[in-house]
């Protein structure tokens, strides 16, 4: 019968501390990754916040323009905030999750925000005699809708080409007064995506071309655009 070899407690208790300290190693990063995800969703919604008060106050200047300085500054001005803190809102709701509070409660914000353009373009509009370059689109987060997926890629390239294209989107599922109203006035049954263009309703997903179709007047605006970026470079 052979004889049993000695156990080596030395190196059990050597291979038990080597690996606490990789495990201790990991969540210590693991935990200062988290820290820092922290820091930067913090930075971005006080970012939010100072945006949200410095559009309030730009919307009482631009109420007073005339339609000649709105043309130029009211077409493009608010977009680009509106268009930046959608961008950040996003990654927050990637970060957090769409049943986060706090991304609720700032998507809330960011829903009146745009709500509140929409009325003073459509103001101004009537004021001025123009035809509004806007798109209310309401998508869904909830299930698996990919058609919303799909749509809202199509509009975030139509916002980077057309400098004086509105596009406000709207979380069908929020449950925010100012949406439901929204959905009653322009009487939204179906499930999203839903596009409205020029107080017309159209369900499911559309692409560039169908929305281009629907819009002739983006074609001006994107003369336009490629216009005040050239003077702007000179």
């Amino acid at each position: 019968m052979e004889q049993e070899k000695p156990i080596n407690l030395r190196k059990y208790i050597l291979v038990f501390f080597i690996t606490l300290g990789i495990f201790a190693l990991v969540f210590l990063f693991s935990n200062y990754l988290y820290t820092q995800r922290i820091a930067q969703i913090q930075g971005m919604e006080e970012n939010i916040g100072q945006n949200i008060l410095e559009s309030e106050v730009q919307y009482a200047l631009l109420a007073d323009t005339s339609c000649d300085v709105g043309e130029v500054t009211g077409s493009t001005l608010l977009v680009e905030q509106i268009n930046n803190l959608a961008k950040r809102l996003s990654y927050m709701e990637e970060q957090r999750g769409i049943d986060d509070p706090e991304v609720i409660t700032l998507k809330k914000y960011y829903s009146l925000l745009q709500v509140k353009d929409y009325l003073l373009l459509r103001e101004r509009s009537r004021q001025c005699k123009e035809t509004p370059l806007s798109i209310l689109y309401f998508y869904s987060n909830k299930g698996e809708c990919t058609e919303c997926q799909k749509l809202g890629y199509v509009l975030t390239s139509m916002r980077e080409d057309y400098g004086s294209l509105h596009i406000y989107s709207f979380d069908y599922n929020l449950g925010l007064s100012v949406i439901e109203t929204l959905k009653s006035i322009y009487k939204l049954k179906n499930a999203p995506p839903v596009l409205v263009i020029n107080h017309k309703v159209y369900y499911g997903f559309k692409t560039r071309a169908e929305i281009e179709a629907l819009m002739p007047d983006l074609a001006y605006a994107a003369s336009s655009t490629k216009a005040t970026t050239t003077q702007t470079k000179k």
